[in-house]
């Protein structure tokens, strides 16, 4: 049988093509159908089980080893964002301001090329699910999965899932147990004032200065409430008041979000905010009133996932190639929901490009995806062998 190695060393170039072809057709949240039907396709010829319209646009493919064992299920996320791709690229998106500009067109082809050199060896005992997950982006759909009963009705040992990652060397792999990314709270702030001649303020309230101070007054949270030791981040993003140029506004909307690595951090900045815009509405005699929605939650691995993961790495590239105390990230992951319902591990693989994620210049290297599919294997394998009894938090 022919090695992973040379399996995906040889299918390097059809791979890449797979990959091109998602990046072409980019799909946001909820409404990735042709890149639904593509992976669907390639995995019912793979003589996979496939089970569509999770969470609407969602797959989980079934591939059964040769003998009974440990089940294990590896998550690659489907959705673009919708930012307008700025590149030359021969296979750019053609979908004017929709892009693959976090590299999930990449994750997808690691997780279906793992998939195709699986089914044709099928040397490992146990289950393997393939979770192609939508809408990672802002809008929850690994939540979905999980509430139409993802680990139910495909039940798993523990889940994983790996995401590329600027900044790092290519291959480098990042793993720790604990919190890997934070939390993501969104915020909606109405100021509300008596609109009035601009010449004349004495005869009203002045949303406009009522917001500058709440914004001031904003920045003091992290730097005087939450401790040094316990990382958050309150940025305002969105300030939308007027339309005259001879009016103060009746209303102003300022918007932004909360990012933190504990629920204690969260509750007591979404404490302080209540509280900051207490004391503006009282101090410039305007209705202030604040809408907090929590979003994602923290994105936790567990132990002996983590150092599963780690140890299959480090098989792989060697040692010096895993950093085992990287720097959790104040971004937001929805793999946390799947995180919640069941044990396993989120890692980094480094692409070896400096163009940060979300940026219109974003691609994908497809250098790493024989890396990242050689690391699916190998941690398929290793966790269907020995798995059961060691999937604890």
């Amino acid at each position: 049988m022919e090695t992973a190695q040379a399996f995906f060393s040889r299918r390097k170039e059809a791979h890449a093509g797979w990959r091109r072809h998602l990046h072409q057709r980019p799909e946001v949240a909820f409404q990735e159908h042709d890149t639904a039907e593509f992976l669907a396709g390639h995995l019912h010829d793979m003589g996979l089980k496939v089970d569509t319209g999770i969470a609407g646009t969602g797959i989980v493919a079934t591939l059964e080893g040769n003998t009974p064992g440990a089940s294990v299920g590896l998550r690659a996320d489907m959705d673009a964002l919708p930012i307008r791709e700025e590149s030359a690229l021969p296979y750019r998106s053609g979908r004017d301001g929709v892009s693959h500009a976090c590299g999930h067109d990449g994750h997808m082809t690691m997780l279906l090329a793992a998939a195709e050199y699986l089914s044709g060896a099928r040397d490992f005992p146990g289950t393997v699910r393939f979770i192609f997950q939508p809408a990672e982006e802002a809008e929850g759909g690994g939540r979905r999965m999980v509430e139409e009963g993802l680990f139910e009705r495909w039940p798993v040992d523990a889940v994983f899932g790996l995401h590329n990652w600027p900044g790092l060397p290519l291959g480098t792999f990042a793993a720790r147990p604990g919190p890997v990314m934070a939390a993501m709270d969104l915020f909606t702030i109405t100021i509300e004032a008596r609109g009035v001649h601009a010449a004349l303020p004495h005869l009203g309230t002045d949303a406009i200065v009522a917001a500058g101070a709440l914004v001031s007054s904003m920045q003091s949270i992290v730097s005087r409430t939450v401790s040094a030791l316990q990382p958050a981040v309150v940025s305002l993003t969105q300030i939308h008041g007027g339309n005259s140029l001879n009016a103060l506004p009746g209303e102003v909307v300022l918007q932004g979000t909360v990012r933190a690595l504990s629920d204690d951090t969260r509750a007591m900045v979404q404490h302080r905010l209540r509280r900051i815009a207490d004391g503006i509405s009282v101090a410039h005699d305007v209705k202030i009133s604040l809408a907090f929605e929590p979003r994602y939650p923290v994105t936790v691995n567990a132990v002996d996932p983590a150092a599963r993961a780690t140890e299959v790495a480090a098989s792989i590239w060697g040692d010096e190639k895993v950093l085992r105390d990287y720097e959790p990230s104040m971004a937001s992951e929805d793999f946390a929901f799947m995180l919640n319902a069941k044990t396993g591990c989120y890692a980094w693989i480094g692409n070896g490009n400096e163009t940060p994620l979300h940026n219109p210049s974003f691609d994908f290297n497809d250098e790493l995806l024989p890396l990242g599919a050689l690391y699916w294997v190998t941690l398929a394998r290793s966790w269907s062998q020995t798995g059961t009894g060691r999937s604890g938090a």
